[in-house]
């Protein structure tokens, strides 16, 4: 039997009641015809399945539990996706379930045509107008998609199947659901516009150089780092490079391993974490070949930066000869007292500090086979923050001053605060160095620098982007970190680049 629409209890969209334009009121009654279509056909499975699957989505319980699944596949596209389709989830519903649902108060369809065993257990109270399971489910495929195709594409026939259910157990008109789809569309590009993806904020292909090209990965030797639990992205690198040779080499014997790949290597290859890299970056640059890099640490800011994420970002890049020339930050201590100590010269390619950072990493190495790399880092921080140790005194021009840290990143940094951010130009010809100056209350100050940036002036910290700095008066036993790697000077310490020095894999075209 047709359902009536006349009841007091519907909303009356008739010209003679609303004014409404006669248009307007075909549009109206073609929705409602096709609503009464959908609940006359029986979609094979659909009786069983989308009920469930609409209830699913209450509150959004399915989509958290989406993003949770896609989160754990522990890849750093797939991490970026599921948060950007929560954010896109959370402004859609916050615009729904304010302004959508208060602006147009129309009444839920009748259910009368609707088969009862389609039909929700506890119907909604809200109006209908427009959906909020549809404008959920589009935001959310909608982020997924524009962070990551590929995981946008296994989302979306879910995404679709929720906004037809929506239809199908008689909770919405057609028209809810594809304006509230839309609104949901709406909702994932406006997060995009506040806060750009990845693909947005690609650095810049510059300055390109000639690489090889090696199909299947035929001249490429990769060295991987044992100790990093490599195994499985080497296995995905002989996937996609099935010609390349590969060397699982112990932490001890890193550096002799890399000798002697790049002594046969076209290109050496490297898999493993910051520290890692460095080895291989240092190697790659006294026989001067290209470096192919795949992450394979905890932290890996190095190989992000680069737009390489996994063994597909560097197959593309190293089958098509695909590099930049990148700068390499670089580090000379003129010891005050040879006798006590030998001068230290080394590269780091992210950053370089001193001060309490270098404890800090010491600390994180200590812990981190006892409770893993994220939690060490962070009980070393804390650590580090209530430490009453005095602050190091240095000189800068002939001044002496005290300070608590000192750091300096290869190329500028786009993160606010002291930890490593990411990085637009590897090839800027700049050290981007901040400094939180000595005094009380170490661990406020240095929370204080992290949170406010170096754009904020203050008395406790200073920021600049320098070509080169020097450091004097270093004590016996300073320690230095970088790229996660701890040695010591003391004298006077010489920081500078060499421009555009190392030639690296990335990829450049985009992704088909």
């Amino acid at each position: 039997m047709r359902p009536d629409y006349s009841d007091v209890s519907d909303l009356d969209l008739s010209p003679s009641a609303t004014g409404n334009s006669p248009l307007k009121s075909r549009l109206v009654g073609f929705d409602r015809r096709l609503f009464e279509a959908v609940a006359a056909r029986h979609w094979p499975g659909g009786d069983r399945v989308l009920p469930g699957l609409s209830r699913s989505a209450n509150h959004g319980v399915l989509w958290f539990a989406v993003a949770a699944g896609i989160t754990a596949t522990r890849t750093p596209r797939a991490r970026r996706a599921a948060l950007r389709g929560v954010a896109s989830l959370a402004l859609a519903s916050a615009t729904i379930n304010t302004l959508g649902k208060r602006s147009v108060r129309r009444p839920r369809p009748l259910l009368d045509a609707v088969p009862l065993i389609r039909q929700l257990k506890r119907q909604p109270i809200t109006t209908s107008f427009p959906s909020g399971h549809s404008a959920s489910a589009a935001a959310f495929a909608t982020g997924v998609a524009l962070e990551s195709r590929a995981w946008g594409a296994a989302v979306a026939p879910l995404a679709a199947a929720v906004a037809a259910s929506r239809v199908y157990t008689g909770a919405h008109f057609p028209s809810d659901v594809l304006v509230g789809g839309a609104l949901g569309v709406g909702a994932a590009f406006a997060v995009r516009g506040l806060v750009p993806t990845r693909a947005q904020l690609a650095p810049p292909g510059r300055p390109r150089v000639t690489a090889p090209a090696l199909p299947g990965g035929a001249g490429l030797v990769l060295v991987a780092n044992a100790g990093a639990g490599t195994a499985d992205r080497v296995k995905s690198l002989h996937a996609a490079l099935p010609e390349a040779e590969t060397v699982i080499a112990e932490p001890d014997d890193l550096v002799a391993e890399l000798g002697k790949a790049a002594a046969r290597a076209r290109v050496l290859g490297v898999c493993g974490g910051d520290g890692t890299v460095n080895a291989a970056a240092t190697v790659a640059l006294q026989h001067g070949i290209p470096l192919a890099v795949l992450p394979g640490g905890t932290l890996n800011h190095f190989a992000y930066d680069l737009g390489v994420e996994d063994a597909r970002d560097l197959s593309r890049a190293v089958e098509a000869g695909e590099a930049v020339a990148v700068d390499v930050g670089r580090f000379r201590s003129e010891a005050g007292d040879p006798a006590q100590e030998q001068p230290v010269e080394g590269y780091f390619l992210n950053t370089f500090s001193l001060g309490v950072y270098p404890e800090l990493v010491r600390l994180r190495e200590r812990w981190a086979p006892r409770v893993g790399g994220k939690p060490a880092s962070v009980l070393a921080a804390l650590k580090v923050l209530r430490s009453d140790e005095r602050p190091m005194v240095a000189q800068f021009r002939g001044k002496e001053r005290a300070l608590w840290l000192l750091f300096a990143g290869n190329c500028t940094y786009h993160r606010p605060g002291f930890t490593p951010g990411r990085r637009l130009d590897l090839a800027d010809g700049l050290l981007d160095v901040r400094i939180v100056h000595g005094g009380r209350r170490p661990g406020t100050r240095l929370l204080a620098a992290a949170l406010t940036g170096p754009e904020v002036r203050s008395p406790a910290q200073a920021a600049a982007r320098l070509p080169r700095l020097r450091v004097d008066g270093l004590g016996a036993g300073t320690a230095i970190a970088y790229d996660g790697e701890v040695r010591h000077v003391h004298g006077s310490l010489l920081l500078d680049k060499l421009p555009e020095a190392l030639t690296v894999y990335r990829p450049l075209s985009p992704v088909r």
